[in-house]
């Protein structure tokens, strides 16, 4: 894959626990739909600087980003002038989506609170909104769409299937399979070595490993490889024959 996926998930009341994500999810799927794998989230609150500051940051880096959240007409939205600030531009009434605006309030009056909802920053493009006519806007590689997902989700589909086609890969079969390790040397650090001997001979797989705990009491190490059937076999057979090398006991993971 040659560009980095991102997603930035906007809204104190995310951060403060009153509202659940179920963004970051659905962006993993429909990416991996494509073959594609999200590369990082950010998770930030209504703050118009520190957004400012990030969106410079991923726009320089030349990522795909996905914005959702922030870009409504309430005094707590702040994305719209962030981007604006991180691209240097002022904002304004974007006559494309004011069209769109206008159908759907079609026989009512547009008001100066209604059109804020399509004054986006200088220059951008136009995301149409299947739910509600009221749009979202682009720049740079950089989707901004509502924090709602019946609205976002199908927004984020047509951008990426509009704008990014040629990155798509075909969706192999991928497994994931993993040993529960027990014993003395059943530690990462003391398996760092062959974590990284993996790693290297296999750069095709993920390789993964999750120490579980009950209290403070270590219960085991479980350490596996996803991807390509036939290289996960491959992979878990002389992860085995190490750890039995080493003296440590194993149970294949349920």
């Amino acid at each position: 894959m040659s560009r980095s996926f991102g997603a930035v998930i906007i809204g104190d009341e995310i951060l403060s626990g009153k509202r659940q994500d179920k963004h970051f999810a659905k962006i993993a799927e429909l990416l991996g739909a494509r073959g594609l794998r999200l590369s990082w989230v950010e998770y930030l609150g209504d703050d118009r600087q520190r957004l400012a500051a990030t969106f410079r940051r991923t726009m320089a880096a030349g990522d795909v980003v996905f914005s959702c959240g922030g870009i409504g007409n309430t005094p707590d939205d702040h994305t719209r002038q962030a981007v604006a600030a991180a691209l240097g531009v002022g904002l304004e009434l974007h006559a494309e989506a004011f069209a769109e605006l206008k159908i759907r309030f079609a026989g009512d009056d547009i008001s100066d609170q209604r059109k804020l909802l399509v004054t986006f920053p200088q220059g951008v493009r136009m995301i149409p909104n299947p739910f509600n006519r009221i749009a979202g806007f682009m720049a740079n590689d950089h989707y901004f769409v509502p924090g709602f997902p019946q609205m976002a989700h199908p927004m984020i589909e047509w951008a990426l299937d509009t704008f990014h086609g040629e990155l798509f890969q075909p969706v192999a079969e991928t497994v994931e399979k993993a040993f529960l390790l027990t014993g003395p040397a059943a530690y990462e650090s003391a398996l760092l070595d062959l974590m990284e001997r993996i790693v290297a001979a296999y750069p095709t797989l993920r390789l993964f490993s999750l120490p579980s705990l009950v209290g403070k009491e270590r219960r085991h190490l479980e350490l596996g490889v996803e991807g390509a059937p036939a290289l996960v076999d491959q992979a878990m057979a002389e992860i085995r024959a190490e750890v039995e090398r080493r003296g440590i006991d194993w149970v294949w993971r349920p």
